[in-house]
């Protein structure tokens, strides 16, 4: 037999071995999950965060952090550039301030166009009474000039005055009936300027001054749309500073300065302050514990309590392909996996063994 048969067989016969084990194993009950049951001990275990840039990217330009540092909620991990992004919100706030001149200049000048309104309405008033007393004057002229006429007429009939006196009553008369029709035209312009028609014209001054308010109020709403632009930009040099989420212990540090980081790519793991210990229980002692209920624990080394609380009671996995395993008929197959969680306690560090006794079921 040569030296490769050999081999062959033994590498055959310490397979076989290990077979025939596992199975004898988990006939007497002796597996894994049936020891683990007995013993009710677990490794404490600190939770872990990986940490990540949310939404945005670009290159790291600042680590403040190192392997092994001990860091507390809300404390500076890394910066990426923000160049860019100041470049972008000193644009828009230039945008902004562009905005809001533009708008105290339109407010100005409808204050302006406003007092104008006014002013002109008065001063219309004004002309308006003026030329209605220019009427009156004129219709006062007239009647003179009519009375004086026909008296004329009357003493011309008699001989009593000279033709060239008549003619000239005659022209006084006309001149003054032109006169009325002129005065009267001129009240009639003042009036259609300021009675509500479309040669109004204090009517079009309010309308263009209220039409600047339209305008005002038009640049207010691009001044709304500029002020969201610029607090999402704000938004977005927000997190281009990663910041612990929680007090922890920087484990490891996956980028490096100069890098470029993708948005979600864990840059940082973060070992919080959150541990747990897992143990399992048999069916019946599961069934007198909840989700949320308190249990003390012991450290293997220094027999030292451990108050925690029950955050998850499942059954434990991969227990139905055991089960087909095992001898039918076997009693109390079912176990449950159970995770404590225990607050931080001087002295209790993670990766140590933790169990928990049966008394403690018992009192339950």
């Amino acid at each position: 037999m040569t030296t490769k048969q050999r081999a062959v067989r033994a590498g055959i016969a310490f397979i076989a071995l290990l077979i025939l084990g596992g199975i004898a194993l988990m006939y007497k009950g002796n597996d894994a999950l049936a020891l683990a049951t007995e013993k009710k001990e677990g490794i404490l275990t600190a939770e872990q965060v990986r940490m990540s840039f949310d939404s945005v990217s670009g290159r790291l330009a600042e680590e403040a952090v190192k392997e092994g540092d001990v860091v507390k909620k809300g404390d500076v991990i890394m910066r990426l550039d923000s160049t860019d992004t100041d470049l972008a919100i000193k644009k828009v706030e230039a945008q902004i301030a562009q905005v809001d001149a533009q708008i105290r200049a339109k407010n100005g000048e409808q204050g302006i166009s406003y007092q104008k309104a006014d002013t002109d309405e008065q001063q219309s008033g004004r002309q308006i009474e003026q030329q209605r007393s220019a009427v009156a004057a004129a219709s006062a002229t007239l009647r003179n000039a009519r009375l004086d006429y026909d008296r004329k007429a009357s003493l011309l009939s008699v001989g009593a005055i000279a033709q060239s006196q008549m003619d000239e009553a005659e022209m006084n008369w006309n001149v003054a009936q032109a006169n009325v029709a002129q005065q009267q035209e001129l009240l009639q312009k003042l009036l259609a300027g300021s009675n509500g028609s479309p040669t109004d014209t204090i009517a079009q001054e309010r309308q263009a001054a209220a039409n600047m308010g339209n305008e005002a109020d038009a640049l207010m709403r691009q001044r709304q749309a500029l002020t969201v632009q610029l607090r999402e930009l704000e938004v977005a040099k927000e997190r281009l500073t990663l910041r612990a989420p929680e007090d922890g212990k920087i484990l490891k540090v996956l980028a490096k300065e100069g890098e470029m980081v993708s948005p979600s790519v864990p840059v940082v793991l973060l070992e919080s302050s959150r541990s747990y210990y897992d143990i399992y229980i048999s069916e019946k002692q599961a069934a007198g514990l909840s989700e949320g209920q308190e249990i003390i624990g012991v450290t293997v080394a220094g027999n030292r309590k451990v108050r925690g609380t029950i955050r998850l009671l499942s059954q434990a996995p991969g227990f139905a392909d055991l089960k087909q395993s095992r001898e039918k008929g076997q009693a109390d197959l079912s176990s449950f996996q159970v995770r404590i969680y225990v607050e931080p306690q001087e002295g209790i560090l993670p990766g140590m063994t933790i169990g928990v006794k049966d008394s403690a079921f018992a009192e339950r």
